[in-house]
């Protein structure tokens, strides 16, 4: 038999950590890239033996996804650990990375609207690696029939939030890729669907300076009274990663209990 795999950029924390949990017990071994500090290693270091646990291997790398040399070489890296035959079936694109400022400055100060470096280094984190980590694998034989691939969005894709700017238009820009993927990855047999969720008590989340009032509305819009969490997330990627989902292509499928169309 061949082991089933899945790679997950943004592994250690949040919506990764959350779908790790659930394709490993599935029985899926995990491919995880994550960037972690050396205050916030013990946490990737304690989920990868947690995953291992489910008796699946687990390889777990410490580097930058966003960088090309690094994505590179790790992709040549994966087509060597991987047996004949083997594919990544699941891949996940959760890079939450990037600048959160306002656009332009506010009244009456010259400076601090967000530069032009932070709102490319945005952008090309939280959406454009999703293009390039597509085409290394593919170019490596590493997608094809059945593979499965999700990248996470946000509300603040369509809507503005304080200080979220750049992210939103990060946001935009990925659910834009996952269009155009969807069709150009077709004769591969593979599918691409966007997962928006809805507002997450998340590291990510916590980085915003208005998460509080983000928070708060959330609480008063969602109609089951709480807030997403990852695991809610987590196991609508599991349900949704099988074969019969073979129809299913660039989308952006809400996962949020219902908050985003309640007032």
């Amino acid at each position: 038999m061949t082991q089933r795999w899945a790679l997950i950029l943004g592994v250690s924390s949040g919506f990764g950590a959350a779908t790790a949990r659930v394709l490993a017990r599935k029985g899926l071994g995990i491919l995880g890239v994550h960037l972690d500090r050396r205050s916030t290693q013990p946490a990737a270091t304690a989920l990868a033996a947690e995953l291992a646990a489910f008796d699946v291997p687990v390889h777990f790398f410490n580097e930058n996804a966003a960088d090309e040399a690094t994505r590179g070489a790790r992709v040549a890296n994966l087509a060597e650990l991987l047996g004949d035959g083997e594919q990544v079936d699941v891949f996940l694109h959760s890079l939450a990375f990037g600048t959160l400022k306002p656009l332009v400055p506010t009244p009456g100060q010259r400076t601090g609207g967000v530069s032009q470096r932070q709102l490319d280094m945005t952008t090309h984190v939280m959406a454009h690696t999703l293009v390039y980590w597509v085409q290394d694998l593919l170019a490596q034989g590493l997608l094809g029939h059945g593979s499965r691939l999700y990248a996470m969005s946000s509300s603040g894709s369509q809507v503005a939030w304080p200080e979220y700017g750049p992210v939103g238009a990060a946001k935009a820009a990925l659910e834009a890729h996952v269009r155009q993927l969807s069709f150009e990855l077709t004769p591969y047999g593979a599918t691409i669907n966007g997962i928006m969720a809805g507002v997450a008590r998340t590291p990510a989340l916590l980085k915003i300076p208005s998460h509080q009032k983000l928070i708060a509305r959330a609480l008063a819009k969602n109609p089951h009274s709480r807030l997403t969490t990852p695991e809610d997330v987590a196991a609508c990627i599991g349900a949704l990663a099988v074969p019969e989902t073979h129809w299913m292509t660039g989308n952006i499928i809400r996962v949020d209990g219902g908050e985003d169309f309640c007032d």
